[in-house]
């Protein structure tokens, strides 16, 4: 018999590159993730104290329950074009690391921030009219700070939102690859219960919240304090990340 000749084995063709998402493209994906964020926060908040009968526990499980639901959507959605921040400090964090793509520069950085915070704003905006309250209104929820009589109070909830931010940092920087939506999801969801502010853990959530004068408002009289200690505690959080890493051993 005629043996047949082989055929040449050839390499598997190679996978094509990733095409680098447009900064435009991010920048919406950012604004529109804050904002969505946002209103289902104040959203699901307006409606739980509308519900709940004056129970405030009752009411703080159906909010976060649906912060929980909404957060882990928007970052399996929009994670793959933005990396899902909706927040400053995890911004900041990103660009500080080298890993805002496709140009990691303060500019980009800036432009990411100034689309939170918009984002935010127009977030409360759509909650507060959904439920047909002022769109924007301020809140009158003291978290902390001087009340009117001139007494400092709550600044175990300062305290709480340095524990929260580093936590969340932490997490971010430490989760397996394609397991930080579920992860940064479940420590929101469990923050709301075990910190005494319940987890704002964002500068921007604490600008859209000053707009909506509800259940998961906050007054600007307690905005400086909340947003100082959650840079306070995503330092704490990225530097805890970096003792954590393990660093490689010499061949």
């Amino acid at each position: 018999m005629k043996a047949v000749p082989s055929r040449p084995r050839t390499a598997p063709a190679p996978a094509p590159a990733a095409t680098p998402v447009p900064l435009r493209t991010q920048l919406l994906a950012e604004l529109v993730g804050t904002a969505a964020l946002l209103c289902a926060v104040i959203g699901s908040g307006i409606m739980a104290q509308r519900m709940s009968g004056g129970n405030d526990g009752v009411a703080l499980l159906a909010n976060t329950l649906a912060t929980v639901f909404a957060l882990y959507v928007l970052i399996e959605t929009l994670g793959p074009l933005s990396g899902a921040h909706f927040n400053p400090l995890v911004t900041l964090v990103m660009w500080s690391k080298g890993l805002l793509a496709p140009v990691n520069s303060a500019q980009a950085a800036t432009l990411f921030i100034a689309s939170q915070l918009l984002g935010a704003v127009l977030g409360a905006a759509l909650a507060n009219a959904m439920f047909e309250l002022p769109v924007l209104q301020t809140s009158t929820h003291l978290r902390g700070g001087w009340d009117a009589l001139g007494h400092f109070t709550g600044w175990g909830q300062w305290l709480a939102e340095a524990v929260a931010t580093g936590g969340l940092v932490f997490v971010i920087l430490r989760a397996p690859p394609g397991k930080a939506s579920a992860l940064v999801a479940c420590f929101i969801g469990a923050a709301y219960w075990f910190t005494a502010s319940t987890s704002f853990a964002n500068p921007a959530a604490v600008l859209g919240r000053m707009f909506s004068d509800t259940f998961a408002g906050i007054a600007p009289a307690s905005a400086l304090g909340f947003v100082l200690a959650q840079m306070a505690g995503a330092w704490a959080g990225v530097q805890l990340a970096q003792r954590c890493d393990t660093p490689p051993r010499a061949a």
